[in-house]
């Protein structure tokens, strides 16, 4: 009995060191993250192997591993100052859609570290932002250049950004603040120029139905004189002709005289 406590304080330090060992040699990476694994004693971060996937691993433990979560992630700048063409403040709110580069997670993990939102994206943002906004004047970003402005900042943000092993999915604007004044005039304009060419819609369809009217006029002025050319004195005869023997098979009593009227038509008198 006495030996069990001389036994027992070993078995007890053995168990913990393994425990330990075991917490210091395992490690369980979740879905959407991957991990860089750094050797203590064989050269530090490992970037010539693929990370390390999800699922459970066992390390050596001595080494560490660092998790990255390699989902689409975003971040939001607002209120980003920046200067228009005519040198006006301008505010922006942008919204940047990204992810690591899976494949090339150790060389950012060397490189850039954690932090690399901080140290790569956000001033890479912020400054391509300057750059484009200042191509454009206020009017520009406020009504028809918004989409320009969105793809220029993405696509050069992007070049930038690929050797960094950050891979960029979009940039957003998500809105564009002016200054009240600036804004107020603009709408002021926008509208001025919107009745104008209203007014010139109208008049340009008075003109079209004018045109067409005088067209019209015109046709029926030709038809006109071409049925008056045609029309002689024998053809009127003859019509008139025509007209009175319908008029006599009419049931109504009349009293025609043949060649009484005028130019020699017949001449219809009573009629009951």
């Amino acid at each position: 009995m006495k030996n069990l406590p001389k036994i027992g304080l070993p078995v007890i330090l053995l168990a913990f060191v393994l425990i330990i060992f075991v917490s210091k040699s395992s490690i369980n990476i979740g879905y959407g993250e991957a991990g860089v694994l750094f050797k203590t004693f064989s050269g530090g971060v490992v970037t010539d192997e693929p990370p390390l996937g999800e699922g459970f691993h066992v390390i050596a433990p001595w080494n560490k591993v660092y998790v990255y979560n390699v989902k689409q992630q975003e971040f939001f700048e607002g209120n980003m100052q920046v200067l228009s063409s005519n040198g006006l403040e301008i505010t922006l709110d942008v919204s940047v859609l990204y992810q690591p580069k899976y494949d090339e997670l150790g060389l950012l993990h060397r490189t850039k570290g954690e932090n690399y939102v901080n140290i790569v994206l956000i001033p890479q943002i912020r400054a391509v932002a300057r750059s484009v906004v200042g191509r454009y004047t206020p009017e520009q970003l406020y009504s028809t250049k918004r989409d320009a402005i969105q793809n220029e900042i993405f696509e050069e943000t992007q070049k930038n950004v690929a050797s960094q092993y950050i891979q960029l999915n979009a940039v957003l604007v998500r809105d564009v603040t002016l200054p009240d004044a600036i804004k107020e005039a603009i709408e002021r304009k926008l509208r001025q120029e919107q009745e104008a060419l209203e007014y010139e819609f109208r008049l340009a369809k008075a003109l079209q139905e004018a045109e067409r009217q005088r067209i019209d006029a015109e046709g029926k002025a030709a038809a006109n004189r071409i049925l008056s050319a045609s029309l002689t004195d024998k053809i009127l005869k003859e019509k008139g002709i025509e007209a009175t023997l319908k008029l006599a098979e009419s049931p109504n009593s009349k009293v025609i005289v043949v060649g009484s009227g005028k130019d020699g038509l017949p001449l219809i008198l009573g009629n009951n």
